[in-house]
């Protein structure tokens, strides 16, 4: 199959039957492309729909998000995930402004010089909002090529990456290159999926080498597993007298990093150090139920422990840390498991269980 034809193909069957009605697919520009791209990595599109849409009501421009508070940033990205995103796409957003008058630049190196923006992303970019020809590699796009081209290795090998973007490069047609970057995306997603692809209703279907080796699910070549490490922490969620929750901001760099978060403790006897700190007289504490959260890179088993505590005359507030009202929660960016965990406090508060 010559890449006319490859293209052509996919092109044919994205007019009959990719998706166009996703919400950045309308008011195209290259601002809402890029945080739609940004927030499709290691994210699904069922999960992006209403993330996208509120963020968009309140940070409809590049200008809106460069100039928006931090916290405000993190909350409408609480839930996604990899909240490194999100500090990246305010620095990148700040840097627009400042140094681009507000418009990205229209080249693809230039817009892998922002931050949080690597070469298939600047792609998308480039290629969806201003036409320019410029290939993709994302999740979707590699797994159709690979299995295209039945090719052998771990995608994350630089020798089998460099084979994968000369096969996206070698079929990104000249024209069309917006529909056809959105085709490809669209054909990974619904058509050749990771564990049963619809071979039948593809338009590469005759010229699939997976396909015509009977291998389709052999293809990308997996990552080689290694065993997930396991740690354990104790977090205290402490209730003052209107039962708000002590939290605590996240240094700006590694795990959750900015978000408001629990204390951590190492064991339950550090928790009379931790009052000390803060001026708290301690109740008895109540252990909730364990909840384990799974990160890309380890597995955290979190013991969360529920204690009243009283105020003193003499607590003075600390920068860094704040009370947070369950009954009209502030908006501030929060972990996943942390925002399930203030949810399964205020249940008990309201039941009276404490």
């Amino acid at each position: 199959m010559t890449p006319e034809q490859f293209s052509g193909s996919v092109l044919s069957w994205f007019d009959h039957n990719g998706r166009h009605d996703l919400p950045w697919q309308r008011d195209i520009n290259p601002y809402r492309v890029w945080v739609s791209e940004i927030m499709l990595q290691q994210t699904q599109v069922s999960t992006v729909l209403g993330y996208f849409d509120r963020f968009m009501d309140a940070l409809p421009t590049v200008q809106a998000l460069a100039a928006a508070p931090e916290d405000e940033v993190l909350h409408l990205w609480t839930g996604l995930g990899y909240y490194t995103r999100a500090r990246n796409l305010q620095k990148t957003a700040r840097i627009v402004v400042e140094r681009h008058g507000g418009e990205f630049p229209r080249s693809v190196e230039q817009l892998t010089e922002l931050p949080g923006i690597g070469l298939s992303t600047a792609g998308a970019i480039a290629s969806i909002s201003m036409g320019l020809r410029a290939p993709i590699l994302d999740g979707n796009v590699k797994r159709v090529l690979a299995r295209f081209t039945a090719q052998e290795g771990y995608p994350g090998e630089p020798k089998v990456a460099k084979a994968l973007w000369a096969a996206a490069k070698r079929y990104t047609p000249q024209a069309r290159v917006n529909n056809y970057t959105q085709a490809m995306m669209d054909l990974g997603a619904t058509i050749c999926t990771r564990s049963k692809p619809s071979c039948l209703l593809c338009p590469l279907e005759k010229a699939c080498e997976a396909h015509l080796l009977g291998l389709e699910t052999r293809y990308p070549i997996p990552k080689p597993r290694k065993a997930v490490p396991q740690k354990r922490t104790l977090m205290p969620m402490l209730a003052n007298a209107d039962g708000a929750i002590l939290l605590y901001r996240r240094p700006s760099s590694g795990l959750w990093g900015g978000l408001w978060s629990l204390p951590e403790l190492d064991d339950l006897s550090d928790l009379e150090h931790l009052a000390i700190q803060h001026s708290l007289g301690l109740g008895q504490p109540r252990q909730l139920a364990e909840l384990t959260h799974t990160f890309s890179h380890f597995q955290l088993a979190i013991e969360p422990w529920l204690v009243r505590v009283e105020e003193s005359a003499l607590h003075v507030a600390e920068a860094d840390w704040l009370w947070y009202n369950l009954a009209t929660p502030p908006r501030l960016g929060l972990a996943a498991p942390v925002k399930k965990l203030l949810k399964r406090a205020a249940d008990a508060l309201n039941a009276g269980e404490l």
